[in-house]
């Protein structure tokens, strides 16, 4: 009986701490609902289970809300699924990583991906960003400790991205033919 109250009380501070969340991502227009925050929080414990991971305390979701409640990618239509599918994959590169970054570090490096390489793609950032990333931790990579994460997947980015001025001068003489 004394267990079920502790996991009851546990889920009611879990629950609290994703509600808080409200205040700070008001101001970007985007509110989570109790309905909301406790989808996030079964996702949260699915995840956990599927990726075999142990997490104590209040869990990620409310640094992950905090993290990525201003990207120009995320609105009140697609909130809640992104901070679930996010959730997800913190906790598969946790285990990508072998638990070698910090949450912050990695965080990190997942909203700047998400921002200015990914520009809000979940699949992108899953299946190239941070597999990338992952591999060189693996391989032993530890630079981005210096930086807390931060503009680090440069050094291992193999794909190549647009360049605006290069497709502005290609648009320009077409035009001009």
């Amino acid at each position: 009986m004394s267990k079920d109250w502790m996991i009851l009380m546990q889920q009611q501070n879990q629950l609290a701490k994703v509600m808080e969340t409200n205040q700070a991502t008001e101001k970007f227009g985007l509110i989570l609902s109790e309905e909301d925050a406790r989808l996030i929080l079964e996702e949260r414990k699915n995840t956990l289970l599927e990726q075999r991971r142990v997490e104590f305390g209040g869990g990620i979701a409310p640094k992950i809300i905090y993290e990525f409640c201003d990207s120009d990618f995320i609105d009140q239509n697609n909130y809640t699924e992104t901070i679930v599918r996010l959730q997800e994959i913190f906790y598969l590169f946790k285990n990508e990583v072998m638990d070698e970054m910090t949450d912050d570090e990695l965080l990190h490096l997942m909203r700047e991906q998400f921002e200015e390489i990914c520009f809000g793609d979940l699949e992108y950032l899953e299946g190239t960003c941070l597999a990338n990333f992952a591999q060189a931790v693996r391989a032993g990579y530890g630079g981005y400790k210096e930086r807390d994460g931060y503009g680090e997947y440069s050094k291992f980015d193999d794909v190549k991205h647009w360049d605006y001025e290069l497709y502005l001068e290609a648009l320009r003489d077409l035009c001009w033919r």
